[in-house]
């Protein structure tokens, strides 16, 4: 039994011992504080004769009312974290999110397969931006930025799900080098991301969110200047008074048009996938290095559902001098992993050593592949490289793909 199924079981037993004793204490207080009535009376006045019944408490009156339930998946509970839903836009602001509205209406398939690739992160992202008190609609930025894709790369070179130019990525302290890319990385990224947003609010645009989400897509500079010469028309300088280039123009009219959608997808005729509220992946902290093939023989996972999480490891294995976290499904074995946290862990160790190449100075893929008799494509598929070129010294090589 997962992790997850034991806590929906206890949550269930929990809640429903709860239920019922609430409701035995309505009840109680019920007839703690009912008059004696009888089954009818004589009226003086009308000369009729009545059926009565206690009246309810007020105990009783506000019970359901009160009874919270936890949300039943993360779009309920992004739903309940928006913020600009209820907010209403002048009539020529709103055509432009209702443009947007109607081009997501005639592509339902779209709006699935990009919230199907939201479903490992959707739930923790969500978390992380209610946490700040932010409006949840900015949970659905990697939506427009990248279709949740956290591989995702432009022709420009922004990369991951926030779609970070490499210089800024630099400036917020995402790590780069030839094993990893702290822009892949979504839980480091994610974090760059919210706080940039912040930043940026606070600095430039007396927290003016909106504006602050203009400026991560068209720098600040552009628009600063915008918001000037709106000045110098009278305008009040929010963003939907800015003239902005084309992209940034879209960019929050999309935002507002799939949470639009999101918050109500049975009127556009949207089927959204099943997201269980609880993030689906937990965080191990290593403090030696280990390879994604090495992690999934140990743990008794798929190789690609760890790469799948861990887009930022480019060689397929973690380095501690780079980064020290590494994602797993939620699942796994809780023991397991606390031993990989340990420095010195025998668990790594105890892997099959005959499976593992660990990359010395001058060793390069075709080298290792001719050594093992192995082919060099099997090599790159089963340990993930995206760059078999940059083979790094401690670097782990899986020899089986298990």
């Amino acid at each position: 039994m997962t992790y997850r199924t034991i806590r929906q079981r206890l949550l269930l037993s929990t809640g429903s011992s709860v239920i019922m004793g609430l409701l035995l204490a309505a009840a109680a207080s019920s007839q703690a504080s009912a008059p004696n009535y009888t089954s009818s009376y004589s009226s003086s006045a009308a000369g009729k004769t009545s059926s009565t019944s206690p009246r309810p408490t007020s105990f009783q009156t506000h019970f359901w009312e009160a009874l919270v339930l936890e949300p039943q998946d993360a779009w309920s509970s992004l739903r309940s974290s928006f913020q600009w839903q209820d907010k209403l836009l002048s009539p020529k602001a709103q055509s432009r999110v209702d443009e947007w509205i109607e081009h997501y209406r005639a592509s339902p398939q779209n709006i699935v397969a990009i919230t199907e690739r939201a479903t490992p992160w959707l739930a923790w992202i969500t978390q992380q931006v209610s946490e700040r008190g932010l409006p949840g609609e900015i949970a659905l930025i990697p939506f427009v930025e990248s279709s949740f894709d956290p591989s995702a790369r432009s022709h420009l070179g922004a990369a991951g799900l926030w779609q970070f130019m490499p210089r800024t990525g630099d400036a917020l302290g995402l790590v780069r080098n030839g094993n990893y890319d702290g822009r892949l990385d979504v839980v480091t990224s994610t974090e760059a991301a919210l706080n940039y947003l912040e930043m940026q609010a606070d600095e430039w645009y007396e927290g003016d969110l909106m504006l602050s989400l203009a400026a991560y897509n068209a720098g600040a500079g552009t628009v600063n200047r915008a918001r000037q010469q709106a000045h110098n028309q009278g305008l009040a300088g929010e963003y939907w008074d800015l003239s902005l280039p084309h992209e940034t123009m879209q960019y929050i009219p999309k935002l507002k048009a799939i949470a639009t959608i999101i918050n109500d997808p049975e009127q556009y005729g949207v089927s959204l996938p099943d997201i269980h509220p609880d993030p689906a992946f937990a965080k191990v902290q290593l403090a030696q290095p280990v390879s994604l093939a090495q992690a999934s023989q140990l743990l008794n996972i798929n190789q690609s559902a760890l790469a799948e999480l861990n887009p930022g490891l480019l060689n397929g294995s973690i380095d501690p001098n780079s980064v020290q976290t590494l994602l797993v499904p939620d699942e796994v074995d809780t023991q397991v992993l606390a031993q990989l946290s340990q420095p010195g862990s025998s668990t790594l160790a105890s892997a099959n050593a005959a499976d593992i190449h660990r990359v010395e100075n001058g060793d390069s893929l075709s080298a290792i592949a001719a050594r093992y008799n192995l082919d060099q494509q099997d090599l790159i598929r089963w340990n993930a490289l995206e760059r078999p070129e940059m083979l790094q010294p401690g670097q782990l090589i899986s020899l089986s793909g298990r």
